[in-house]
């Protein structure tokens, strides 16, 4: 049942200039001619009638204007589209959006499947305290595939319904109702998202009969009044505000006929450009270090570019934002997996690879001639494959270590570097993911959740701990993120890298990692500092089984049909091996069981105390390795380290 709000503030209903008569006919006044530039090409008509006060011919003569309008273009949907939507399939899950649609029964997320909104609409419903809920109905994600259903089947319920929802939305969520409701129905993002879906959605419903005089008012009121809104409350700083600029552009460019689109578009476009230097890192990754944000921002910067292309506007980009955009293709590709897939550092769900083929044939259209990225569009039958293996982006600290690109590579990726966004980042530094053969053998957690109430945050926050991490931790206290780089290395058969982290107040951690003969991994973890207490080294597996061996401090996944990966602990200080029952989440509010192992050192004192563990990725059920390690350290710069594993020795070490 839809809650009783304050009756007092639904006046503010009146803001969009109309009153309803006793016969329940709308009667449209100046208004929203007032906002309308009406010395524009085609509304000599209009103006001539607003001029003789007659505003409901004015409004007939403004919805003509509308649905012959041929000279702006939308860059994904255009009236003269229609006909060729006749009898096409939209998909199946499309298609089940719009008709649970139609029963209110909305996809607000995909973590909730379809919830039931009533049939008196009650936008207000939250039966589980995640905000994302709340904002997400808002962004009314059914609406679209409403669109392209009433274009497949020509049926006007579609259209009617669509009609419907947003009217009663716009009465029952007026701007200014509560702080509650703009919390939720207007923040600045969700409303920038109404004010792109919404010239798409206007291209698939101007020309149904629901689509009236009288409703093209309301439309119009509203619209402006959302972007009006935005432009008002652009975020600070982050990716919202690269989608609010984004989604202006859209507004004023198709909708010109608003005396303030021109304002809209420009600052969209000089926010856009503002935003890349600060956005963009130097080695090209997005600045909150999620790849799930960088693709996003990759997407946000080329929406705005086509855009201005559509309308012969490109020039207010400057040259350098294209070559940006590739350098943020490179950077994500650097440290993607070699099916494209990519880590789920920080807040990032799993990607599959057909989705990133998708990304990198749209972005083979803005560089065709790029032979890498037409690699991955084509799924590698023309283009060639990166020249490098092993890199590391600079700034960030993302690094990856491989020894190929094709299905039957190994690539080891670690997040090693700055702490990046706030938000969307976890305090998980020389955390990594380990890809072999096509298995994706040692995954982060994931996020599983975003905000909300106590127990969604308490969900959440449960994947930010550092301790369900594959890092040092110092009694399963969260680290915090101050990195510097030692030392980067690559040559033929041995990659290494080694930098170090002020993770706790009296207690830093050194990491290296040697990629030894392009087939495995030795980890060397030194705790350096005053502090005491109980160290621990984690590592995960993916769901499946594992097997423990204490006696050898051995923790080793056990798939029947796959690759393995044992992970081999040794130190002169005594280590105890820890079986731990976590959990990895690879989709919105989905998690599942796996195991993990926790080697734990006990720092009495001052001296440091180091650990050697050899991650091992073979391709069957391999037999227990047999490893024993010896460390020489002359001084804090330099190391020297054997390692021998099954009978065969490696010297490894460092000179910083």
């Amino acid at each position: 049942m839809k809650w009783i709000k304050n009756i007092r503030l639904l006046l503010i209903v009146s803001i969009i200039s109309m009153v309803v008569s006793a016969q329940g006919q709308t009667i449209i006044d100046a208004s929203v001619f007032e906002l309308l530039d009406l010395n524009a090409d085609g509304l000599e008509t209009v103006k001539e009638k607003v001029k003789q006060e007659d505003y409901k011919k004015a409004a007939d003569e403004l919805l003509k204007y509308y649905r012959n309008r041929t000279h702006i273009e939308h860059p994904d949907i255009n009236a003269s589209d229609k006909a060729s939507w006749l009898g096409k399939e939209i998909g199946k899950l499309d298609l089940e959006k719009a008709n649970k649609g139609m029963e209110h029964k909305f996809f607000v997320h995909k973590g909730y499947g379809y919830l039931d909104y009533g049939k008196d609409i009650d936008w207000d419903y939250w039966p589980v305290k995640d905000n994302e809920i709340r904002w997400q109905v808002n962004r009314m994600y059914w609406w679209i595939p409403m669109g392209q259903a009433y274009w497949s089947t020509g049926n006007e319920k579609y259209a009617k319904e669509w009609v419907f929802q947003l009217r009663d939305w716009i009465k029952d969520n007026p701007k200014g109702l509560s702080k509650e409701n703009d919390r939720f129905a207007w923040r600045p993002l969700e409303t920038s998202r109404r004010v792109q879906d919404q010239t798409t959605l206007f291209n698939f419903f101007v020309n149904s009969e629901h689509f009236t005089p009288e409703f093209l008012v309301t439309f119009l009121l509203n619209y402006h009044e959302q972007a009006e809104l935005v432009s008002a409350n652009y975020t600070e700083k982050g990716n919202h505000r690269l989608f609010q600029a984004q989604r202006m552009i859209y507004g004023g460019g198709f909708f010109q006929e608003f005396k303030n689109a021109e304002r809209w578009r420009k600052e969209g476009i000089a926010i856009l450009n503002e935003e890349m230097k600060v956005q963009v890192l130097n080695d090209g990754f997005h600045f909150e270090i999620s790849q799930h944000y960088h693709i996003g921002s990759i997407e946000t910067f080329l929406k705005g570019l086509r855009m201005a292309q559509l309308w012969n506007l490109e020039h207010e980009f400057p040259s350098e934002y294209l070559a940006t955009i590739k350098d943020m293709i490179y950077a994500s590709l650097k440290v993607s997996f070699p099916d494209m897939s990519y880590p789920m550092f920080g807040d990032a769900w799993a990607t599959p690879s057909e989705a990133m083929t998708k990304k990198y044939k749209e972005w083979s259209t803005i560089f065709p001639e790029d032979p890498i990225i037409k690699y991955y569009a084509t799924g590698g039958e023309e283009g060639h494959a990166p020249d490098v293996l092993s890199t590391r982006l600079s700034e960030t600290g993302l690094t990856a270590f491989r020894n190929g690109w094709d299905s039957q590579s190994t690539a080891l990726i670690m997040r090693a570097g700055i702490r990046g966004g706030e938000f969307h980042t976890q305090p998980d530094n020389g955390t990594f993911e380990l890809w072999h053969k096509g298995v994706n053998l040692m995954p982060d957690a994931g996020c599983y959740v975003y905000a909300g109430d106590k127990e969604v945050m308490n969900q959440r926050n449960w994947y930010r701990q550092s301790s369900i991490h594959q890092t040092l931790t110092l009694d399963d206290k969260d680290i915090l993120i101050n990195t510097k780089e030692l030392k980067w290395h690559t040559s033929e058969n041995l990659d290494y890298l080694v930098y170090e982290n002020k993770s706790y107040e009296n207690l830093s951690h050194r990491r290296s990692v040697f990629f030894v003969d392009q087939s495995f991994f030795v980890i060397i973890d030194e705790a350096i500092g005053s502090a005491t207490g109980n160290v621990k080294v984690r590592y995960q597996i993916k769901e499946g089984d594992a097997k423990y061996n204490f006696k050898n401090n051995t923790f080793k996944s056990d798939n029947k049909s796959e690759p393995n990966v044992q992970v081999v602990a040794s130190s002169k200080s005594e280590i105890t091996t820890i079986p731990e029952t976590l959990k990895v989440s690879y989709s919105y509010r989905e998690e599942i069981p796996r195991k993990g192992v926790a080697f734990s050192i006990i720092k009495e004192d001052e001296k440091p105390i180091s650990m050697v563990s050899v991650v091992y990725p073979e391709d069957g059920r391999g037999t227990a390795l047999n490893v024993s390690s010896k460390i020489t350290k002359e001084s804090d710069a330099k190391m020297r380290i054997e390692v021998s594993v099954n009978g065969k020795t490696y010297t490894l070490g460092y000179s910083l």
